[in-house]
């Protein structure tokens, strides 16, 4: 039986399929349009997900779509009518209701059958049933505690579960307009960071500052008992006024949130061309503070209501990986599970899931133990790439195939020892915001100035944005302390003291790392590539961040070599290709005759 989830007319659109409860494949949109947290109609991922999977269309036996437009209907009307929002407000929810209900017809231009064929097997899941599922029914945990804590989707932002085998029940909702990541998005809108998804960039920044603004930031939040909490909507304006909110085809836009008082508190925004000041760093830091203590008010809570000591976490707000890290020492939790794609494109895996567990009632049987989901490309997929490009390739100075992966990983493991940068494309692509050893930049994280380096010529991003190791599980507790096994790179952990001078490039300024935890089981030739490092410098940790620039993670050979060729990476292993780029003393005729047999 196979089900196909998908998120759709909302941030991060994403498929993914199910084959007889199985995980087969699971796709971001944004990997095909090129568009970073794309918006709108997952096309694209769909018809590549039956593509990978070797179906048609009418191999699909359900389709899971994450929202619900009648969910919480009545509560939506008497807050309207309590609240009177704005014309603009009421139309824009509208349009976006219409597009969701009318997702048969989407579907079935996308898989070229009829809208009434889709509609006989379509489910609409409620967005945070989805959240939750996306957690618990992939996690390894039989027996937990299960969160979502997000922005809104279908007017909730926060909701209590308890998960027990193939069955989520809700114990308690946190809705509209109340929400963490609405607070969370307000400062960053203040800080100067106006995209989609920019959030990520203030907890990055928070530790630069000191967390001397906490009392004023705690203005906008009310802590209430059961877990509970309340903004405080004068400083906010999406619960009355117009927030233009852009769900179409491409970058998905959100106007501002916050109202004048919060300028009044905290003064005024910064734009977004201005330099950060101290107080900018301290409003983050603070933000950091006490979104973490709501969170943990959130969790202890929970942890009261179910008794349960492993949690399952889902939501925008489980991508903050430095609270993440703090869950287990300020929380009864022992056990933290969080899924690679914890915001909205992961409600397309829960939407999946919840259709075949608490729909058909299947029993549980799947483990989600890495993040290699999305298409795999051969050599002859690379070969085509490197002779496309041909005549670009005039700074490559050596170019050679590499059959033995022993002897990949040896001549990858000499670049990255004596200083170089390293494009690694290998295998199928991760699913969710990291990559994670096979669309991965990689450096030495002994070098000080890597950090440096890689932000201004290969990311071309703020300087003060950190760089995650990757480092061999076996060996983590050697490195962070208190971590725990985590493939997914969601959990911010202390590097170890005695170890800060010679990891110094995956070392944040407060002395922490975001960590991947690397098995050779879920990964064994990056694992491989790890031990060769360490074979060589006695240290069993790599710089990792995600292959791209200012772009979403490449996909396809030819975006990887696109973004070789156009930034300062020094080296390109493209599956069992390796390029590397020459002195200016080297010839160039060697270069045209090696890209003629690639």
């Amino acid at each position: 039986m196979n089900i196909l989830g998908i998120n759709a007319y909302h941030g991060d659109v994403s498929s993914v399929l199910l084959s007889d409860g199985e995980l087969v494949v699971a796709l971001e949109e944004e990997r095909f349009s090129r568009i970073k947290h794309c918006a709108g109609f997952p096309t694209q991922s769909i018809r590549a997900c039956l593509d990978v999977a070797g179906l048609e269309a009418k191999d699909i036996d359900h389709f899971a779509v994450s929202r619900d437009p009648g969910a919480h209907r009545m509560r939506r009307y008497a807050y309207a009518l309590r609240h009177r929002p704005s014309l603009g407000l009421l139309v824009d929810r509208l349009r976006n209701r219409a597009q969701v209900t009318g997702v048969a017809d989407a579907l079935g231009d996308a898989l070229g059958i009829s809208p009434g064929d889709v509609s006989r097997r379509l489910h609409f899941v409620e967005h945070h049933p989805a959240h939750l599922a996306s957690a618990f029914f992939v996690s390894p945990f039989d027996d937990a505690a299960v969160c979502a804590i997000d922005g809104f989707g279908d007017f909730v932002s926060t909701s209590l579960a308890q998960g027990v085998g193939s069955c989520v029940r809700v114990i308690d909702r946190v809705f509209f307009p109340h929400s963490l990541g609405l607070l969370y998005l307000a400062i960053t809108q203040w800080l100067g960071f106006p995209n989609y998804g920019d959030e990520y960039k203030v907890m990055g920044l928070a530790p630069y500052g000191a967390p001397e603004l906490t009392r004023q930031i705690r203005q906008l939040l009310h802590l209430e008992a059961g877990g509970k909490f309340s903004l405080s909507l004068s400083y906010f304006r999406h619960g009355a006024e117009s927030v233009s909110m852009k769900w179409d085809e491409g970058s998905p836009e959100i106007g501002r949130v916050f109202t004048p008082e919060l300028e009044a508190l905290l003064g005024p925004a910064r734009k977004p061309d201005m330099p950060l000041s101290a107080r900018h760093e301290a409003v983050a830091a603070s933000l950091q503070v006490v979104f973490e203590e709501a969170v943990f008010h959130v969790l202890r809570a929970l942890h009261q209501r179910t008794g349960k000591p492993r949690l399952c976490l889902a939501g925008g707000c489980a991508m903050n990986s430095v609270a993440n890290g703090k869950i287990r020492e300020n929380t009864p939790f022992t056990d933290v599970f969080i899924q690679p794609a914890a915001g909205d494109n992961g409600t397309a895996l829960g939407a999946a899931f919840h259709v075949w567990h608490e729909v058909l009632g299947k029993p549980r049987g799947f483990v989600m133990r890495h993040s290699l989901w999305g298409p795999a490309y051969d050599a002859s997929h690379c070969s085509e790439a490197i002779r496309a490009r041909a005549s670009d390739l005039g700074d490559v100075g050596r170019m050679r195939q590499l059959e033995d992966p022993r002897e990949l990983v040896d001549w990858t493991a000499e670049r990255l020892a004596s200083g170089r940068v390293v494009g690694w494309f290998q295998g199928r692509m991760e699913w969710g915001a990291r990559a994670l050893g096979n669309r991965s930049i990689l450096a030495d994280p002994r070098r000080t100035q890597m950090r440096d380096i890689l932000n201004t010529k290969i990311k071309l991003r703020e300087k003060f944005r950190p760089f995650a190791p990757s480092v061999l599980e076996e060996r983590a507790l050697d490195y962070f302390e208190g971590a725990v096994a985590d493939p997914f790179m969601l959990h911010v952990y202390p590097v170890v003291p005695e170890q800060r001078d010679s990891i110094p490039g995956v070392t944040h300024v407060d002395g922490t790392g975001r960590v991947q935890t690397v098995s050779e089981r879920d990964n064994p030739l990056f694992h491989r590539l790890l031990r060769a490092f360490e074979a060589r410098t006695g240290v069993p940790v790599l710089i990792n961040t995600s292959f791209n620039e200012n772009e979403p993670i490449v996909n396809e050979p030819s975006e990887a070599l696109d973004c070789f060729l156009r930034t300062g990476m020094d080296v390109l292993v493209l599956g069992n290709h390796v390029l590397e780029k020459r002195a200016s003393s080297e010839s160039s005729d060697t270069v045209e005759a090696l890209a003629g047999r690639a």
